[in-house]
C-alpha cells in the first residue's frame, strides 16, 4: 500500500510541475464555460439600423421611437434616398433598412394600407430573419397602442438583399470554408518544429547559418502552396456545388484568401514554437484555435451581442475578418475600397504574429 501512494504522490507531483497540463486541466474548463455562456446566444441587441422617412409624420415618429426604445435596434442613420441604401449596407454595419413611404401616417389614420418596407443585409440570412422577427413583434406592440390593425392597415413588405431566396447555405460556405482553412493551415504547421525538437533534427538547424526569419519562410511555403490548393478546392465546391454567387473580383478573393491562409500558418508556427511535442501542439491547434474561430468569429453567434471583454477578443482573431471580407467580395460584389479597413487588421495581425515568431524562435537559438 506505501509503494501504492508513493507512486500516487509521485504523478501528482509531476503533474504540478508541468505547467501546460494544469493549464489544460484547471484553465480550459474554466475558459469553455465562459466562452459557451456568453457567446452561444442567438439574441441579437442594439442592431444597427438606418430609416428612410419620406413622411416625417407624428405616426412614422412614434413608430421609430418605439423600435429605437425596444433596445434590439439602434437606429443610426436617416437616410435621405433610395440610392443611399446600397452604400450602407456595403459599409457592413447596418443591417437593416426601414422605409416609411409618403403618406404613411395619413393612410394608418384612414385604414388604408400604410406601406412600410424592411430592406435586410441577408448575406447572414440567420441575423437577417431574427432582426425581421423582432420589427414584427415591435409592429405588433405598436398597433395595439395605436388601435390598428396589423394585417389590415401596415403592409409590410420584407425585401432580403444578396440573398432573395433566404438561402442558408450563402452563410455556412464562407464560414466553414473560413474555419477549414484556418484550422488546417494553423495544425500543419503546429507541428512542424515540434516534430524537429521529437526527432532530434532541432539541433541541424540550430546550428545551421539559416537565420530564423529563413527557416520560418522555408517552413510556410510548402504549406502555403497546398493551403491554396484547398482553398480553392473548398470554393470551387461552393460555386459549383452549393450554387454560390461571386459577384466581385476573383483576383481580389484569391489575394485576400493569400493572407488569410499566410496568417494561419505564422499562427501555427508561432504554436509549434512553444511546444515540446505534436501531440502538444496538436492540441493548442484543436483547442486554442477551434473554439475561439467558431465562436468568436461571427459564423454562427452575432457578436455585437456578447459581453465587450468578447468583442474586444473577437478582434485579434483572422477568421472574423476574413469572414465579413469574403461576403463583400462574394455576395455583394465589393472592391478594394469596401474591405481595405478588414485586410488591412489582417495584414497587421500576420506582422505581430511573424514578429511574435521570430523573437520566440531566437529565444530557441540562444
Amino acid at each position: 500500500m506505501k509503494t501504492f501512494l508513493a507512486f500516487v504522490n509521485k504523478e501528482f507531483k509531476h503533474i504540478f510541475r508541468d505547467k501546460r497540463t494544469l493549464i489544460i486541466l484547471f484553465g480550459m474548463p474554466i475558459v469553455l464555460v465562459v466562452l459557451f455562456g456568453f457567446a452561444i446566444t442567438t439574441e441579437i441587441n442594439n442592431a444597427k439600423i438606418a430609416v428612410l422617412d419620406y413622411s416625417h409624420d407624428t405616426y412614422s415618429q412614434k413608430l421609430q421611437h418605439k423600435i429605437a426604445s425596444s433596445g434590439y435596434f439602434d437606429i443610426t442613420d436617416n437616410l435621405q434616398s433610395n440610392s443611399q441604401i446600397e452604400g450602407i449596407f456595403r459599409k457592413g454595419k447596418t443591417k437593416l433598412v426601414l422605409v416609411f413611404p409618403q403618406d404613411f401616417g395619413k393612410d394608418l389614420v384612414n385604414n388604408k394600407h400604410a406601406k412600410i418596407q424592411v430592406i435586410t443585409d441577408a448575406s447572414d440570412p440567420n441575423t437577417a430573419n431574427i432582426l425581421v422577427s423582432y420589427l414584427q413583434a415591435v409592429f405588433q406592440k405598436f398597433s395595439a397602442e395605436e388601435g390598428v390593425t396589423l394585417q389590415s392597415n401596415l403592409d409590410i413588405k420584407t425585401r432580403m438583399m444578396y440573398n432573395p431566396e433566404n438561402k442558408s447555405v450563402y452563410m455556412f460556405v464562407p464560414g466553414v470554408m473560413t474555419i477549414i482553412l484556418m484550422l488546417i493551415s494553423a495544425m500543419m504547421t503546429s507541428i512542424t518544429i515540434a516534430r524537429e525538437k521529437e526527432l532530434g533534427t532541432m539541433e541541424i538547424l540550430l546550428v545551421s547559418p539559416l537565420k530564423p526569419i529563413v527557416i520560418i519562410l522555408g517552413k510556410i511555403i510548402p504549406y502555403l502552396v497546398l493551403s491554396m490548393i484547398n482553398a480553392i478546392t473548398i470554393l470551387m465546391l461552393g460555386l459549383f456545388v452549393f450554387n454560390m454567387p461571386m459577384e466581385g473580383s476573383y483576383l481580389l478573393l484569391f489575394v485576400e484568401i493569400l493572407l488569410f491562409v499566410l496568417a494561419s500558418l505564422i499562427l501555427g508556427l508561432l504554436i509549434s514554437t512553444v511546444s515540446n511535442s505534436q501531440q502538444t501542439a496538436m492540441l493548442l491547434s484543436l483547442m486554442g484555435l477551434m473554439l475561439p474561430t467558431i465562436l468568436l468569429s461571427g459564423f454562427i453567434f452575432p457578436i455585437s451581442s456578447m459581453p465587450d471583454i468578447l468583442q474586444w477578443i473577437s478582434h485579434i482573431i483572422p477568421a472574423k475578418w476574413f469572414i465579413i471580407i469574403i461576403k463583400n467580395i462574394m455576395l455583394k460584389g465589393t472592391g478594394f475600397s469596401a474591405i481595405a479597413f478588414e485586410t488591412g487588421i489582417m495584414v497587421l495581425i500576420s506582422v505581430v504574429l511573424t514578429i511574435m515568431t521570430v523573437k520566440k524562435f531566437k529565444i530557441r537559438l540562444e
